[in-house]
């Protein structure tokens, strides 16, 4: 039986308090007034004091309205039929499209029982050589991208949509701008990726309670989907905004502040998010690459922070490419030893020598005398900023590879590298073609 209350105690902002019981954290209420009906969600209860954050805001309600308890969580239809879909942050279609009433699951669920997990040891390959041969994404990781606002964090989302090996793609967008909503859609239309797409889009126009709800529904979705077998990419931007959303909240009901005025749970809230991410034993997975806005670049900060805490690694974006120092996927390793064998020497020798060339950089910006050798790391450090960084570039991982021992070998002798000499003779561009040639010779 629904609970009715016709009295309302006070209105601050889109918060309102009534006097109810046995009312749940998280439940749903309507709220009748005037302008028609709009639903809230209860985000505190003390005693028998709640308060309920309304989606549409407080604006036009009054003390003497009705507030109708519902009885449940905020729940999202699901249906085969999502895909190729957008919806807003209380799960209704954004794209004109009929309604999912058919079936629906309540979102904010509890992660994943640790016994039904398996060792994250499969690649998802995203055709972008400074992840798929550097900084592996692998299944069921959750991995944040550290940037800051101007970065080209959102087309990084967007390629890795297209390109990114995964049985379907779920987007959700966080206080959006409107024109970057609008390029995430245009651009899973242009690749064809929207048919196996499903999008959750807040625009910084919405109600703030329907950004907190984003993620809770991409990846209640997402794991619907994951039960029934399939391998789900959960793209989020941006969480940084998803934070500053509790905060507002959290001022509104006059909550103790922590570090720079965010709610003392905000690792909670975090974590209850990522943590998600999974690979079931005997069905599909879930992998969850989130953008975090960092303000100021501030690493400090408390939402990179705790994020941090809580992921397995990260990329840093920074000047238009993932940075190569700093980013680290934790769980490279469980996968860059199935793919080639000269994957892993690849990695240790370019990175080692790319450090050399911006040391080399450095000194030539500062007027130093170059010799032979930093002419080279010059030109290395060109190559590999031009054919390895460079987001742009859209090639298999195995041609990735190739194209770092074709850098490595226009601008060094092999002998002017540490690789060992089997890989060399195996692998470098002159050296293997000798070594071919010598197999079709021995043929003959």
């Amino acid at each position: 039986m629904r609970k009715v209350h016709s009295r309302i105690l006070s209105i601050v902002g889109n918060v309102i308090t009534v006097k109810a019981e046995g009312v749940a954290y998280e439940e749903l209420a309507e709220v009748r007034s005037r302008r028609g009906t709009s639903l809230a969600q209860v985000i505190k209860v003390e005693k028998d004091l709640v308060s309920l954050q309304v989606f549409s805001g407080g604006k036009g309600i009054s003390t003497n309205d009705q507030v109708i308890f519902l009885g449940h969580p905020m729940k999202v239809g699901f249906s085969d039929d999502m895909l190729g879909r957008v919806f807003d942050g209380s799960g209704n279609p954004r794209d004109k499209g009929p309604g999912l009433n058919e079936s629906t699951i309540e979102i904010s669920g509890p992660t994943v029982n640790p016994v039904k997990r398996i060792i994250p040891e499969r690649m998802i390959r995203t055709n972008i050589p400074m992840i798929d041969v550097f900084n592996s994404l692998v299944v069921s990781q959750k991995l944040p991208i550290f940037s800051v606002s101007g970065e080209p964090y959102n087309e990084l989302l967007a390629r890795i949509a297209l390109q990114a090996e995964a049985d379907m793609i779920i987007l959700g967008g966080v206080g959006l701008k409107y024109d970057q909503y609008l390029f995430f859609k245009n651009k899973l239309e242009e690749g064809g990726a929207l048919a196996h797409s499903i999008f959750f889009v807040h625009t910084a126009s919405d109600p703030v309670v329907e950004g907190l709800m984003v993620p809770d529904m991409c990846l209640a979705v997402g794991e619907k989907f994951a039960l029934q077998g399939k391998d789900v990419l959960v793209l989020l931007s941006d969480m940084t905004n998803y934070s500053d959303a509790l905060k507002e909240i959290a001022i509104t009901m006059e909550q103790v502040p922590s570090n720079r005025g965010y709610p003392g749970d905000l690792y909670s809230q975090l974590a209850k998010r990522y943590e998600k991410a999974v690979d079931f034993e005997d069905a599909g997975s879930i992998t969850v690459l989130s953008v975090t806005t960092m303000p100021g670049d501030d690493v400090t900060h408390p939402v990179p922070d705790n994020t941090g805490y809580i992921t397995e690694g990260q990329f840093y974006l920074r000047g238009g490419w993932i940075e190569p120092f700093g980013s680290l996927s934790r769980l490279k390793q469980q996968v860059n030893d199935k793919t080639r064998k000269d994957h892993r020497p690849i990695i240790d020798g370019m990175i080692q020598l790319y450090a050399q060339y911006r040391d080399t950089e450095e000194k030539r910006s500062m007027g130093f005398r170059m010799s032979p050798w930093d002419k080279k790391l010059l030109k290395y450090g060109k190559l590999f900023e031009s054919e390895m960084m460079d987001l742009n570039v859209n090639v298999p991982l195995e041609e990735a590879l190739d194209n770092g021992w074709r850098i490595l070998s226009e601008c060094f002798e092999p002998e002017d590298t540490n690789f060992r000499s089997d890989l060399i003779n195996e692998f470098w561009p002159g050296q293997k073609k000798e070594k071919e040639d010598k197999e079709i010779d021995d043929e003959g």
